[in-house]
């Protein structure tokens, strides 16, 4: 059992990156006492997960249909005990809109040299592919914390 209950993927749109990251640590981590989920800083609410997003997930056995994009909120930065985001200005938004928030969010990428995450949308097939290793990699550097 790790030390967090609650993890909470972060991005701007919560269609491309974050539900990536979540679905993708829900699928490593078969601890059913961690809750992962996902939010966004400028979320695209009710939204389906990005479709390039989507089938490379799916070609990964990774199924993100049930995906709708929600707005990261101060509630829900109260229930959760880790916050992940992607790139380093996620941080200092969050952090100036979230002030409570310090101390729980990092880099998705921290245990892979503090890594960012570029964002894909709109973006090469190439570009998805690359953004889904890295998280991949992100992922299963967090496992052991979780």
């Amino acid at each position: 059992m790790g030390m967090f209950n609650s993890v909470l993927m972060v991005c701007a749109g919560n269609i491309c990156r974050s539900p990536t990251a979540e679905y993708l640590l829900k699928s490593i981590v078969k601890n059913d006492a961690v809750m992962v989920s996902s939010a966004g800083l400028a979320a695209l609410v009710g939204k389906s997960a990005d479709s390039t997003a989507k089938s490379i997930a799916s070609s990964f056995d990774i199924d993100m249909s049930e995906h709708k994009g929600r707005q990261l909120s101060s509630q829900l930065i109260a229930e959760t005990d880790l916050i992940l985001v992607m790139e380093q200005r996620h941080l200092t938004d969050l952090h100036g809109r979230y002030p409570q928030a310090r101390g729980k969010t990092f880099l998705l990428g921290k245990w892979i040299d503090n890594k960012e995450i570029p964002d894909p949308y709109r973006q090469s097939h190439e570009a998805f592919e690359h953004v889904y290793q890295l998280i991949n990699q992100a992922c299963n550097a967090w496992q052991k914390y979780l």
